[in-house]
């Protein structure tokens, strides 16, 4: 977008691009997001940034009343495929906090000083001041809507020090800590009730948000152990680094929100990234809907299912895990396998963890490797895949992280023996959350895109003008070829749920 069509957006007041960039007001000194309700400066006061990380580099605050900084993140990072966008995924997961700028660089194969270069030219500033601006944003967050101590909240956004905690937040809000909770307060965006030991998030997002669909997604999958969905309520285990976590996500329209209980603070902004994918939270649903929607065989479905999400993952070894086990079987059969596994090699958290007992970490990849052919049953070669899988996994042969291509970790999964495009394509999906993956190979797309009046020998053909969002047409077709949804219960699923959809599907077996 140039300056002439971000600011007919301003002027607008356009919620849509929230978060996708920011405006800066010369002669105040702030930025705001593109529907602040204040009224539009002239163009000649107005600079525009990428990331608010570069308004605060180029010395604005945040708006207090527009708040910015609570506002979901850009789309932009799961399109892009370039540096900067697998860039942005790992910062957002906190990984200047645990590794610095060299760690970082490392993932990406660049040196320090190269990366600092190419995001400063993309997005206005380099990786310190980007994470910078991600620590600002959490410690916002847990200001306002929890009852934590500053020194907690601190350490939990992934400060090094009070005081670096203290100036952040002076300069990027013009206020000290104490005092943004206070006007918070004031303005009634305080969360009362707060439990010991228990941090409750609000998860910013785009409206329209199909929770329900997301709910039903996870119900019919629903591990036994691991996770439990409710009506308005999706709980689940997950490892944030080498401690475990369980979150509960509740919806009551409008508000999205997320009870933590973590064992370790610091494990947070990693906690938060994981639930945001899960949920697909940074999607633009405006944007795909309006798209989808030119479609005029997918009209009616996008106008009966608006917000339609990706259902994401928050475990690497778990998405392939899953994938594998569903090769050529029911949704109902590969869970009862998942059940299985869970049941005899998930590590139970301590009873001291305090959360919600009964639950169970998902295993690790060495364990599923060493342990898997006493506990799989159905084709030998299926049980190898699996072990192979999670032996390249473990021993680091097979890179799983978010900022890995599409195309790379593409090639990886299909060089494995038992992997191919089917597998590869549903990962992609679920763990990259990439917009644009059309799982042309399954066949209960193929049937829903029949039952919708597309051929499924051209399917791939006749999507391509709505590049790049076939992820969203995948999740339409599986909908359709599902059927209507009987949902989650009223009561806590023990993972006894029966999937509609199948994933019959000839993988490469050599």
């Amino acid at each position: 977008m140039d300056f002439a069509e971000r600011y007919r957006i301003v002027e607008s007041r356009d919620r849509r691009f929230d978060g996708q960039f920011v405006m800066a007001v010369r002669t105040t000194g702030i930025y705001c997001r593109p529907s602040c309700p204040a009224r539009t400066p002239k163009p000649a006061n107005v600079q525009f940034f990428t990331t608010s990380a570069a308004a605060h580099r180029a010395g604005f605050r945040a708006c207090r009343r527009c708040l910015p900084e609570a506002t979901p993140g850009s789309p932009e990072w799961s399109l892009r495929q370039d540096t900067a966008g697998r860039a942005m995924r790992l910062i957002g997961e906190g990984i200047i906090e645990r590794d610095g700028v060299a760690g970082l660089a490392r993932r990406l194969g660049y040196s320090p000083r190269q990366l600092n270069r190419t995001l400063t030219d993309e997005l206005g500033a380099g990786p310190l001041a980007l994470a910078r601006a991600q620590r600002a944003q959490n410690a916002r967050q847990l200001i306002v809507s929890t009852t934590m101590s500053m020194a907690d909240i601190a350490f939990a956004a992934g400060f090094s020090s009070i005081r670096q905690f203290n100036d952040t937040i002076a300069e990027v809000y013009g206020l000290t800590p104490t005092r943004v909770r206070a006007a918070s307060r004031r303005d009634t965006r305080e969360t009362s009730g707060q439990q010991p030991g228990v941090i409750t998030v609000q998860l910013a997002h785009r409206a329209p948000l199909d929770v329900h669909g997301l709910t039903s997604w996870f119900h019919a999958r629903a591990i036994t152990g691991l996770e439990t969905v409710t009506a308005d309520t999706y709980t689940r285990t997950l490892r944030t680094g080498s401690a475990p976590a369980i979150a509960e996500i509740s919806y009551r329209p409008p508000a999205l929100s997320a009870r933590l209980w973590l064992e370790a603070l610091s494990d947070l902004p990693r906690a938060l990234a994981a639930l945001r994918r899960l949920f697909d939270l940074d999607a633009d649903p405006l944007a795909v809907d309006s798209s989808l929607a030119s479609e005029p065989r997918l009209a009616h479905r996008v106008e009966a299912i608006p917000g339609i999400r990706i259902p994401g993952t928050v475990n690497a070894t778990e998405i392939l895990t899953r994938a594998i086990l569903g090769q050529q079987v029911t949704v109902a059969s590969a869970r009862r396998q998942l059940d299985r596994l869970v049941a005899e090699l998930g590590e139970p958290l301590h009873e001291t963890f305090g959360g919600p007992a009964g639950y169970r970490l998902f295993p690790r990849a060495e364990t599923i490797a060493e342990h898997a052919p006493a506990l799989v049953r159905g084709p030998r070669r299926r049980t190898q895949t699996l072990q192979r899988a999670c032996a390249a996994i473990a021993n680091g042969h097979l890179g799983m992280d978010v900022s890995r291509t599409r195309e790379d970790l593409t090639h990886e999964l299909t060089a494995l023996p038992g992997i191919g495009p089917w597998t590869a394509d549903y990962v992609a999906l679920r763990f990259l959350g990439h917009p644009d993956v059309l799982v042309s190979k399954d066949v209960a797309i193929r049937r829903g895109a029949r039952q919708l009046g597309f051929s499924d020998t051209t399917l791939s053909d006749e999507t391509q003008r709505l590049s790049p969002w076939r992820s969203y047409v995948s999740m339409h077709l599986w909908r359709a070829s599902a059927g209507p949804s009987t949902g989650p219960s009223t009561g806590p699923s023990s993972g006894t749920a029966t999937g509609t959809e199948t994933t019959r599907l000839k993988e490469k077996a050599s």
